[in-house]
């Protein structure tokens, strides 16, 4: 097996968007801090809204005025993640932020949503020697996202869209839009007079 000359390290590889290895020790204690960080967010009562907000906030690189994350959430590293004012995430958020997800304000996440940033090789042996990726994904302002909604990496959709529960998104979406489907398609356009 060769010698990868770049001298870059796997967290300064990832962060650029380049392949690295998750098993890299820097990176796997950023990802155990994640995981004590979200178990212990996800295991708060409801009835004590003070301790959820303030672990959310430790977990995630920003968290906006009026945010709520209903548990069970489901990060990488949560550090990479950006919640704008006023968005709701319903039961079942998974987001993994190998690279940046930025969600605006105002947004609506149905159950069991999925923002995958991770992209693994398609050739077999970079594979199977665990190599993997990462390309960001962005979620405009007054978004809604219906339950089972996969997004995958790279993905930007624009402000006002809904996606109809179910969609798997594989390409960018307009601003102003209605897409669903395997992939999302978008079905109309969404006027100032609904």
């Amino acid at each position: 097996m060769s010698v990868d000359p770049d001298r870059r390290s796997m967290r300064e590889r990832m962060l650029a968007g380049d392949l690295y290895l998750a098993d890299d020790p820097e990176l796997a204690e950023e990802n155990l801090r994640a995981m004590e960080v979200m178990d212990a967010f996800n295991a708060t009562p409801a009835r004590e809204p003070e301790r959820r907000r303030r672990l959310l906030t430790e977990l995630l690189g920003a968290v906006g005025d009026g945010v709520e994350i209903r548990p069970p959430l489901r990060v990488d590293y949560g550090s990479r993640i950006r919640v704008g004012a006023r968005t709701f995430a319903n039961f079942g958020l998974i987001a993994l932020d190998v690279a940046p997800i930025t969600i605006g304000e105002d947004v609506q996440l149905g159950t069991n949503v999925q923002l995958l940033t991770p992209t693994h090789p398609v050739d077999p042996e970079p594979r199977r020697a665990k190599w993997e990726a990462a390309r960001p994904i962005v979620i405009g302002d007054n978004v809604w996202l219906g339950s089972g909604v996969i997004v995958l990496p790279g993905i930007t959709i624009g402000e006002n869209t809904v996606v109809g529960a179910g969609s798997i998104v594989t390409r960018d979406l307009p601003a102003n839009v209605v897409a669903v489907g395997n992939p999302a398609r978008v079905t109309r356009t969404i006027g100032g007079a609904e």
